[in-house]
């Protein structure tokens, strides 16, 4: 139904829903969800929460994944996302946007705007993509800074501490900067850019107890591995960060170059969503409704003399 009506909102906050999802047995899958449209549909499909990507956001700005996005920024696709689907999601907060005192007004900012959970990561500016080569990282004292300006500020927002040191100080280094961190005040360990299953199931065995994110990226440094293995090597929640935004920037490719070969979209059409399934997934049925049942026309009644 319309988020516009109350009776309709969550009553729990968004980190406790996000909370009770972990809960439950067995791994939470969280797609990304570059918009909107994105969530309804990843909402119909069955997912019960979503993903909002550093690198799928910029992209869509068409930026590239630097670090250059802002907070206010990102705050309009969480606004956008949790709106339309009212999903938990979880939203990529970079390095935090500066320092702790930066880090604890993004905490604030994406709080207000109806995030449920944040990861950040041990990086320093610029960012890269963490399947990326040469990343400079943060001391750990500096991350763990981090870490815990944003358990200082948070109400219900879930916590995930990202760490990038695995490319460059081997799985040691990852190891104790995330049992750091987790001493800081995170909620979980987000171990980004591992390339083996040997490597997921052996940093899982060095954080016994700990809840753990992994990355199901395409063309990085992750293999393929299913939902399932990812949960077999012992991780409890799993992202695919950037799929739908490559999925539907390859079909919107394809969609101007025959436009501008065939001078129009009409050899396209099998391959569009139809104006009753959009309608559908967005529900103006339900908001014409509401429209209708509110700014409903009273004839007044004649006063007689």
């Amino acid at each position: 139904m319309p988020y516009l009506r109350a009776s309709d909102l969550p009553t729990q906050p968004a980190g406790e829903r996000f909370r009770a999802l972990l809960a439950r047995p067995g791994i939470l899958p969280l797609p990304g969800t570059h918009n909107g449209l994105a969530s309804q549909q990843a909402k119909a499909a069955g997912f019960n929460a979503c993903y909002l990507s550093g690198a799928a956001m910029t992209a869509s700005m068409g930026l590239p994944d630097l670090g250059i996005i802002t907070v206010d920024e990102v705050c309009f696709f969480i606004k956008q996302v949790t709106r339309a689907s009212g999903l938990p999601v979880l939203v990529d907060g970079d390095t935090g946007y500066g320092e702790a005192l930066n880090v604890m007004h993004m905490v604030r900012a994406f709080e207000d705007s109806g995030a449920a959970a944040v990861h950040l990561e041990d990086q320093i500016l610029p960012k890269k993509c963490g399947h990326l080569n040469d990343k400079k990282l943060a001391t750990p004292q500096d991350m763990a800074a981090k870490i815990s300006a944003a358990a200082h500020a948070r109400r219900h927002l879930y916590i995930i501490a990202r760490t990038d040191a695995a490319a460059s100080e081997g799985m040691d280094g990852a190891v104790a900067r995330a049992k750091l961190y987790m001493e800081a005040g995170a909620d979980a360990i987000f171990p980004e850019a591992l390339n083996t299953e040997e490597m997921f199931r052996e940093f899982a065995r060095r954080m016994p107890g700990v809840p753990l994110l992994a990355n199901m990226t395409e063309f990085g440094r992750t293999p393929f591995y299913t939902k399932d293995q990812f949960e077999s090597f012992g991780y409890k929640m799993l992202i695919w960060p950037v799929t739908s935004l490559r999925v539907a920037a390859l079909a919107q490719e394809k969609l101007y170059r025959n436009i501008m070969k065939d001078g129009g979209a009409q050899n396209c059409v099998d391959q569009m969503l139809t104006r009753k399934d959009l309608y559908a997934t967005i529900d103006y049925e339900g908001f014409e409704t509401l429209d209708a049942t509110i700014v409903k026309t009273i004839v007044p009644e004649v006063i007689s003399r």
